[in-house]
Parts: structure tokens; C-alpha cells; sequence
């Protein structure tokens, strides 16, 4: 029994001296400060691939700089550049078993200027028919790594024309996919289409506190500092200010980055991520994730949207995808003994753990999730112009911002490794 008594003795004391050096660096006003510069006015909504959005990007890259944090490695600066095409049709022409098809029954998805392809092209042939999962069917194709050419049965011809939004954002790597509206056998064809290509370059911001006796493994910080800019012909107040979602999670990996270069109690690397274009399909992080190998990767802690208190009232967040992995049981016997509590995901219903900028790399198998106390079912300001930092608790926000240093101690000193993902479980 003294022993025991003795033992959780020891885990209080250590908390309580943990959270004495958290206090010391993490406080409300340095919260405020970051939180208010993300969200303000003059960033006008931070919109993916905009000047506001670059703005935000450099306010970012500073505070790293500040820290002190490293590049990334291959990189000159904190900055993570990538890609995207948004292609416009200047030409097209295309005939299938001898009849001339119109147009707007092609959508293509590619970012080759010039196309021309016939059956002895080597594209492969595929077909979504009446009666299947046209979504499943578009996904699926999408994926795999081939050129294809999908032909859509006409039954679809009501939601063939939403294909055409797949065409706002391209990446240069993607393999060419060509939707066909039609009933077509296809033993012969003839597409030729020429595009005029726009280019957009985005930004995430990377910085590294490297370890040492586990160096090689890494824990990944991330959240995402796009929003959706500026309300098109609105009233008084026409920019979406993104206070919580999700310059909250950017204000709190700048403060946990800020935290571990001076505590110096990292065996694992550390990598802080701020992604750009979650919004508009997590673009970002998808870029991201292909520039390192998921397996070195042994956790990954994506912050989104903790500037409101959770369900269960302050002191308190939920892990997504709770099941997924044993991380989120890890994390909560790291906070035994603390004012905090981490539930699972009560909000299983909305996919979140699919939703945010985690899911990229959970798909590889990392145990990455995202950590959250936005109340979805009933989150007053959620994607709305009202959300500004005047609608969030500051003071709560700091300590869940603590909260999640102390949950991932054991893991960033390379005490616990969290069990993978299972692919079978992310087919989504």
C-alpha cells in the first residue's frame, strides 16, 4: 500500500512540476496576441492561394523563426511549397464508336495542355453503371494510379455536371482520369482537347526541434491556417475571420513549439505544420504527407477548432477516431492526476476523424488524429462570419493548448509508441 501511495505521490509531483514550466511559457496574453493577429481583419479570411493567405504564411514563418525551430529537411525556409492547377478548356473534340459527343458530356481531369487519345492510347476502360454508387465509383477511379477513361451511364446525367468541380484544383503528378457521360460499348474513340492551365502555388509552414536517442522518429504538431476569405456582395462585415477554425490551432502549435524548444525533453523530432487548403480538400497536408516516410512518423497531433469550450465544459477536449488506434488511451493516462479529461469523439456520426488534415497520413497508418472541444452538433459560429476572437474563451484555450503538452509527454520523450492505424479501418 506505501508503495503504491508512494508511486502516485511521484506522478502528481511530476505533473505539477510540468505544469509549473508550461505556465511560465504559455500564457493567455502570448495566446491572445497570436490568436488575434491570425483572425484579424487585415488577414481577410486567409483564403487558400490568395495574398491574405500569404500573409498569414509569413506571420507564421516569423514565429518559427523566433523560436528558433529548424527547416524541414530539403528546404531552405519554413515554407512548403506546392502545386495546383485549375485547367480551362480552350478546345475540344471527341467521338465515341463513330458518333460526335458533346462537350459538356467530358469531363477531364488533367493538366496535360494538349490531349489526344484513342483505344491504342493504353488508357485503361471503365464503366459506372445504372443502379451502382456513382460517388463510390468517381472516388474509386480518381485513386487509382493509371490513366483511365470512366464511361458514366446517362442514368447519372443529373449529378454528372458537380464532376466539373473535381477540375478546380489538379495537381501536376495526378494521372489523367476522363468522364464520359453515355452508354457506350467504346471499342473505339477519338478525344482531343487542349486547356489553358492556371497555375497556384500554396504554402505550408514547417518548422523541426530535432531529438536525440530517437531522432530518426518523428511527432508531428499540425493544424491549418486557411479559412474561406471574403463573403462575395455581403453586408457590413464580409470577411470570415476563422478565429476558431482554425487560427485557434496555428495559435497553439506556434505556443507547443515555443514550449519544447525550451524544455529540451524531446527524444523523438518534433515537426510543427502549419497546413494551407484544408478548406477547399486538405491539399496541404496530402502534399505533405508525400515528403516523408509515414513509418518514421510515430504520432501525429492535429489541433483544430479549441477556442470554445467542449460538450463537457472547460478543462476538457475529444479525441477523433478514438478507436483507431491506442493513442487517444495513451494520452488519457498522461493526464491522470491533472485538472484535464480527453473523451473520445462524441460526434462519431459526422466522420470527423476523415474531415481534417489527420486523415492523409491515418491512411498510411500513423496513429494521427485530431484533437478538438468544438461542440458540431451545436457550434454557434462554425464556418459562419461570426467567427471572430471575440466569441472564443482565451483562458480555456490556453489550458487546452497545456492540456495536450502534458498528454503527449510520454510520447515526445519516446516512452510510448502508439499502435498504427489498420488499413482495413480507413476505407473511406
Amino acid at each position: 500500500m506505501k508503495i503504491v501511495c508512494i508511486s502516485v505521490f511521484c506522478v502528481l509531483a511530476a505533473i505539477n512540476t510540468h505544469a509549473q514550466s508550461i505556465d511560465k511559457i504559455i500564457d493567455v496574453a502570448e495566446v491572445k496576441r497570436i490568436e488575434s493577429i491570425l483572425s484579424a481583419d487585415s488577414m481577410q479570411g486567409r483564403k487558400a492561394f490568395t495574398a491574405s493567405a500569404n500573409k498569414a504564411s509569413d506571420f507564421i514563418a516569423d514565429e518559427f523563426k523566433k523560436i528558433g525551430l529548424e527547416t524541414f529537411k530539403g528546404l531552405k525556409s519554413y515554407k512548403q511549397t506546392f502545386s495546383l492547377v485549375n485547367p480551362v478548356i480552350a478546345n475540344a473534340a471527341v467521338t465515341i464508336d463513330g458518333a460526335v459527343v458533346n462537350a459538356q458530356q467530358v469531363i477531364p481531369l488533367t493538366t496535360a495542355k494538349s490531349v489526344q487519345i484513342t483505344e491504342a492510347s493504353g488508357f485503361a476502360k471503365a464503366y459506372i453503371k445504372q443502379g451502382e454508387d456513382f460517388r463510390k465509383g468517381v472516388n474509386e477511379y480518381r485513386k487509382r494510379d493509371q490513366n483511365i477513361i470512366v464511361f458514366v451511364d446517362s442514368s447519372f446525367a443529373s449529378v454528372f455536371a458537380r464532376l466539373s468541380s473535381l477540375r478546380q484544383y489538379l495537381t501536376p503528378s495526378d494521372k489523367t482520369v476522363i468522364f464520359v457521360l453515355g452508354n457506350y460499348i467504346a471499342d473505339h474513340y477519338s478525344i482531343s482537347l487542349t486547356q489553358d492551365l492556371n497555375e497556384m502555388v500554396g504554402e505550408n509552414l514547417v518548422g523541426v526541434i530535432p531529438g536525440r536517442d530517437k531522432k530518426e522518429e518523428m511527432v508531428i504538431f499540425s493544424g491549418h491556417y486557411d479559412h474561406i476569405g471574403i463573403q462575395k456582395g455581403g453586408g457590413a462585415d464580409t470577411i470570415y475571420n476563422g478565429a476558431n477554425d482554425d487560427a485557434s490551432g496555428i495559435t497553439a502549435i506556434i505556443q507547443m513549439a515555443k514550449y519544447y524548444k525550451a524544455a529540451k525533453n524531446n527524444q523523438r523530432t518534433l515537426v510543427f505544420v502549419a497546413f494551407t487548403a484544408e478548406e477547399i480538400g486538405g491539399f496541404g497536408s496530402q502534399y505533405f504527407s508525400r515528403q516523408l516516410d509515414a513509418n518514421k512518423v510515430a504520432a501525429m497531433f492535429n489541433i483544430e477548432m479549441i477556442g470554445t469550450e467542449s460538450k463537457w465544459g472547460k478543462n476538457s477536449a475529444y479525441i477523433t477516431g478514438f478507436e483507431k488506434s491506442d493513442l487517444g488511451k495513451i494520452l488519457q493516462s498522461n493526464l491522470k492526476g491533472s485538472k484535464f479529461t480527453f473523451y473520445p469523439d462524441p460526434y462519431t456520426d459526422q466522420n470527423l476523424f476523415y474531415r481534417s488534415d489527420n486523415a492523409t497520413l491515418a491512411r498510411l497508418g500513423v496513429p494521427a488524429h485530431t484533437i478538438s472541444t468544438s461542440k458540431m452538433d451545436n457550434e454557434q459560429n462554425y464556418h459562419k462570419l461570426t467567427d471572430e476572437v471575440s466569441t472564443l474563451d482565451i483562458p480555456n484555450m490556453t489550458e487546452i493548448i497545456k492540456s495536450v503538452i502534458l498528454s503527449a509527454g510520454s510520447i515526445v520523450e519516446g516512452k510510448d509508441t502508439p499502435s498504427r492505424v489498420k488499413a482495413d479501418e480507413l476505407k473511406r
